[in-house]
């Protein structure tokens, strides 16, 4: 893969783009752009969509003179990352694929994400780190890395409650995206954490069988954030695929 070729970073649901930071450091001199949704990271909140998501990451690309990527989504990143390439296949030259899936929220997933928006509009977001964490972090980060716990905590506080609300919204609302995979022919890298059990590993296997140009990294202790969790391995999974 050319070396000159930018690296878009996408964030997490309810992170910001701070969560990257290991990655820049570890992409060294290569251009990369790490944009915050709608909603994170001091950005307006702005239209319930994973396509406005979508959109205002080209608008930044826009911005800073950047024709064609390597798009790194983990999460909520992933789904936007489908959006994007719905939206602009011609400007993916590579997808990395992070602890995320490609199909639709069922039912109960759909309410609860339903519940969570009215809870947050009702109450704000200080309760969202212990709520969340235990089902975002692996079972040995949270046993044994207190920093990388710490360190997950961190860029959940604060998070803004509309911008929060609304993003449940888009990920609830969001469309089936296992039909597009077929069409997704850049070289691909999907990222798991073997102990991710909002997206676990069995449908990263799924997204590998269906896309064209795909292999699978497992990581072993990790769970759905994988890149907070074990930056070194995740950035060496993520080197090797760039190289």
């Amino acid at each position: 893969m050319d070396p000159n070729t930018p690296v878009v970073f996408l964030h997490a649901f309810p992170l910001h783009a701070g969560m990257w930071a290991d990655q820049r450091e570890a992409l060294g001199g290569r251009e990369v752009l790490t944009p915050d949704f709608p909603g994170f990271g001091g950005r307006a909140p702005g239209e319930p969509t994973l396509e406005a998501f979508a959109r205002a990451v080209l608008a930044d690309l826009d911005a800073a003179g950047i024709d064609r990527a390597i798009f790194v989504g983990l999460s909520m990143g992933g789904y936007v990352a489908f959006r994007l390439h719905a939206l602009a296949p011609e400007r993916f030259a590579g997808l990395v694929l992070a602890d995320t899936r490609s199909g639709a929220d069922d039912e109960a997933g759909r309410q609860k994400r339903s519940e969570q928006a009215a809870r947050v509009r009702a109450e704000g977001t200080g309760w969202m780190a212990a709520a969340l964490l235990p089902a975002l972090l692996g079972e040995t980060t949270r046993r044994e890395r207190p920093d990388a716990v710490a360190r997950a905590e961190a860029l959940i506080t604060g998070a803004d409650a509309e911008g929060v609300a609304r993003a449940l919204e888009a990920m609830r609302d969001r469309p089936d995206s296992t039909p597009q995979l077929g069409e997704i022919t850049c070289p691909t890298l999907v990222l798991v954490g073997a102990e991710d059990t909002l997206t676990p590993p069995a449908a990263a296997r799924a997204m590998v069988e269906a896309l064209p140009d795909a292999r699978l990294v497992e990581l072993p202790g990790a769970g759905h954030l994988s890149n907070l969790e074990l930056p070194e391995a995740f950035d060496a999974a993520l080197l090797d695929f760039l190289a």
